[in-house]
């Protein structure tokens, strides 16, 4: 009778009511979100010289789209998600052939698509939809499954076919997302071992080959500046030289709100997009960086109880897999500030100015709460 009781709250969990979906609802992850877009908003409006505009009240604005993008994703039934995964991954996929042929420059690159009021950037939403349909994919695998080879060829193409026009564009840092998110999503699913191995061989290989012929000359100059800072330091390296100043200078509570020298000065390029870290470390110093990466750590915590306690197989692999996504966000951007790695064009998350990756990502955080709501639901489709 009890197992009976149980699988008839399982089956019903799809037709719960707005309100038992709310007794559901993840506090948890949506304060700590929340209070990263307020961050965000005060950093902007320092980055605008105390002024609404040009970026504090354009992304208010971008912040309210995404939340009602996040509680669309989050209440919409979850099946309807699984079925349009392939869909909605298509569209991100179709977008970035369109940048290949119509997209807008800047910045030297082409990544974007002009839909007259604003500009897309299609490469962030291929990154949350390649962890929706990979989700989808492996969700009805066994242990057997995943350790046959051929089942992992759909999963590569999906990778790959996106991987190579972002690189193209040329969006290293994403593109680097993309591959990053492919490997850890097929070792969560329990790829063979040997299998890295092999592939990190090929990839050393494949090195001398990428560096001559698959780099741009400003990505090389990026490479060596890391290794040699003072190799340019007018031009590839001053970017980087005057975050290492402005981050420097915020010592333990920083200069002060509005009070930046470097940033306020303009000696700081990018301070509201992927340098906002650096923004925030010289006004508010190690405590407002460090209360940043507390709230990070916070979020990523939750999601990770969000995917151990799951009991369906795909919304297990969209938690982690988003969880990872977000971590390779934040990861790769503070890294690149801070000189640990090369410079790359990836923005902070929920902090950066901006709105494709706003969007994308609260689509999914979306998800995720709605996986959390579905938690006891057995949701799985076969196959392709």
């Amino acid at each position: 009778m009890a197992l009976q009781a149980r699988q008839t709250r399982v089956s019903n969990s799809s037709m719960m009511t707005f309100s038992e979906k709310m007794k559901r609802f993840s506090w948890g992850l949506f304060l700590p979100m929340i209070l990263v877009l307020v961050i965000s908003e005060l950093v902007l409006f320092s980055a605008g010289g105390g002024s609404w505009h040009p970026f504090a009240i354009s992304q208010l604005m971008k912040i309210f789209m995404g939340l009602i993008v996040f509680f669309f994703a989050a209440f919409t039934d979850i099946k309807i998600w699984i079925k349009s995964a392939y869909i909605i991954y298509a569209v991100a996929f179709i977008m970035i052939i369109m940048v290949t042929f119509v997209g807008h420059t800047g910045m030297g690159a082409q990544r974007w698509l002009d839909l007259g009021l604003f500009h897309v950037q299609p490469s962030e939403f291929i990154k949350i939809s390649l962890v929706l349909v990979l989700s989808r994919y492996f969700s009805w695998m066994n242990w057997k499954d995943s350790i046959e080879i051929k089942n992992y060829i759909i999963p590569i193409i999906l990778m790959v076919l996106p991987f190579s026009l972002i690189v193209m564009q040329p969006d290293l840092g994403t593109a680097i997302s993309v591959g990053l998110i492919t490997v850890v999503m097929f070792f969560i699913t329990g790829a063979k071992r040997q299998w890295f191995i092999i592939a990190g061989i090929l990839a050393i290989l494949a090195a001398p080959v990428v560096w001559f012929g698959g780099l741009h000359d400003y990505q090389r100059d990026r490479i060596i500046t890391f290794i040699d800072p003072d190799h340019d330091s007018k031009g590839a390296g001053y970017q980087i030289n005057q975050a290492k100043i402005a981050f420097g200078s915020g010592g333990l509570v920083g200069k002060g709100y509005l009070s930046g020298t470097q940033s306020q000065q303009s000696f700081l390029p990018e301070k509201q997009t992927d340098f906002i870290f650096t923004m925030l470390g010289e006004e508010f110093g190690f405590a407002g960086t460090f209360l940043l990466l507390l709230i990070y750590g916070t979020i990523i915590a939750v999601l990770f109880w969000m995917a151990k306690t799951c009991r369906n197989r795909f919304g297990q692999l969209f938690c982690f897999g988003f969880m990872l996504n977000f971590f390779i966000y934040y990861f790769i951007n503070i890294s690149m500030v801070l000189g640990l790695i090369p410079t790359v064009g990836v923005p902070l998350p929920l902090m950066s100015f901006g709105g494709s990756s706003l969007l994308s990502l609260m689509f999914g955080f979306g998800l995720c709460q709605n996986a959390h709501i579905n938690k006891d639901q057995q949701l799985s489709a076969k196959g392709f």
